[in-house]
């Protein structure tokens, strides 16, 4: 089957075609570094990964692109509130946002361009922008005037005479039925305090949207293959970008568009005022895996508005550690007679895991089939239909979907404090001091480790 995208661009499923070849040139857009990502945020990067994984999976050399926003309206103006630098305050957020990635078990991008290192390529997109009649100056800022880009709102599908206009607007963020001039470059003011740059065309700090032209034409072109982004960045954003990288260059920006949904928690909108909003830092300290919430955010499909609970948060923390648990068994199991049925389920697992995703990151379907596997396979072991050579086939298998998913939780090696607790606990259950045995394991699994006494002796694992 063909790999298969909804092209946001076009609204239809498309079938994926690079530009090269074997490779795929994919821009993802990053985090402002004015606070700490949410999960609504990370809703949007664990898709991104998915489809960087699957790419993968798929044979595709990628190269990815994920900016970082270290200038906008809410950077200037939450650094100056602390009475430090931009530098150090986005550095305080940069270093948590890949922090946040490594919990999360998402892939690095190949490069992280921070916007303040890009202003040259920004200025001359602008200046070419001028010159091409699509950009105007006025009082020392210059705008975009969208009028002259005749083919402004294909990508969000807008109704131009439906909307509302505008001479121009200058913040980064603006009301969404509002069609104006945006601002390209924001001459300085007494606002900005001691952040701005002198360029050949004047004093002062880019917009919002010229940063993502700049970034992603430098480091893959000005025609690559994929673009994405949460749907709240469809309009202005990446309308924006379109109209003012296509107006600079002349050339087709992006042949696929895809965009995620939003994530709501609990069905509300997630806001601080109504107690609903939550960092990943919230999540784990509340005793969550950085995996489960990884599972959480990748089991729904990208393009299907996501419900946070915690039940289904807890529902998720179940999946991933039967998921888990499988792969450890299978590691420990002794083996048996085989009928050779264990192949055919491997092939018919991989095949429907593949095709599932190949249908627009169908994750669902995905799952679905490792899950009918699981059953399968642990039905052979149980019946001793499974040698050893089919276990390590198996393993192998789920180590190639795991590629994917990253959803694996290694055991890592016990600290000697608590191979020690484990020690004495046997001692307790010899000497039948069971009350001294439960206590040991009581603490264990306050300290995250759970046993299991099997006939073949303890075994242990942490929680997911």
């Amino acid at each position: 089957m063909a790999l298969m995208f909804r092209n946001t661009l076009t609204n239809k499923k498309e079938e994926f075609i690079p530009i090269e070849p074997g490779k795929v040139g994919l821009y993802t857009c990053g985090p402002t570094v004015y606070n700490f990502a949410h999960v609504g945020n990370f809703r949007a990067y664990m898709f991104e990964d998915l489809l960087r994984r699957f790419l993968k999976f798929k044979g595709f050399d990628v190269t990815q692109i994920m900016n970082l926003t270290d200038i906008d309206d809410k950077t200037i103006r939450d650094s100056q509130a602390e009475g430090i630098t931009l530098k150090e305050f986005t550095a305080r957020y940069i270093k948590a946002f890949f922090e946040d990635l490594d919990t999360l078990g998402i892939e690095r991008a190949e490069e992280y361009p921070a916007a303040t290192d890009h202003i040259p390529e920004m200025v001359e997109i602008i200046k070419k922008l001028v010159a091409n009649g699509l950009a105007y100056e006025s009082d020392g800022s210059y705008y975009f005037r969208i009028s002259a880009f005749k083919d402004y709102g294909k990508l969000a599908n807008l109704d131009m005479s439906g909307l509302k206009a505008g001479a121009r607007v200058a913040s980064d963020e603006y009301e969404k039925d509002s069609v104006s001039d945006f601002a390209l470059w924001k001459a300085w003011s007494e606002e900005d305090g001691d952040v701005f740059w002198e360029t050949e065309i004047g004093k002062g700090r880019p917009g919002w949207h010229i940063e993502c032209s700049a970034m992603s034409t430098k480091l893959l072109g000005n025609h690559f293959d994929i673009h994405t982004g949460g749907i709240d960045n469809m309009f202005p954003h990446h309308e924006n970008e379109i109209a003012q990288t296509e107006g600079a260059t002349g050339e087709k920006f992006v042949n696929y568009w895809m965009h995620c949904e939003y994530l709501i928690v609990e069905g509300r909108k997630m806001s601080k005022s109504m107690g609903n909003y939550y960092t990943l830092r919230d999540l784990t300290d509340k005793g969550y895996s950085g995996k489960a919430v990884r599972y959480l955010l990748l089991a729904s499909h990208y393009r299907a508005q996501l419900n946070f609970t915690f039940d289904g948060l807890s529902a998720a923390s179940s999946s991933l550690e039967r998921y888990n648990d499988f792969v450890n068994n299978l590691e420990a199991y002794g083996g048996g007679e085989s009928d050779g049925s264990s192949k055919s389920a491997i092939d018919k697992m991989l095949t429907g895991f593949e095709a599932a995703l190949d249908d627009d990151l169908n994750i669902s379907g995905a799952l679905g089939a490792i899950f009918d596997f699981i059953r399968e396979i642990n039905s052979l072991r149980d019946e001793g239909k499974l040698s050893i050579e089919d276990r390590d086939s198996v393993l192998e298998a789920m180590a190639r979907v795991d590629t994917v998913l990253n959803f694996r939780s290694e055991k890592g090696v016990l600290d000697s404090d608590i191979e020690e607790m484990i020690v004495k606990r046997n001692e307790a259950r010899k000497a039948r001091d069971f009350a001294l045995s439960d206590k040991i394991r009581d603490d264990l699994i306050e300290m995250g480790i759970f046993l299991e006494d099997t006939p073949d002796g303890v075994r242990w694992k942490r929680k997911v």
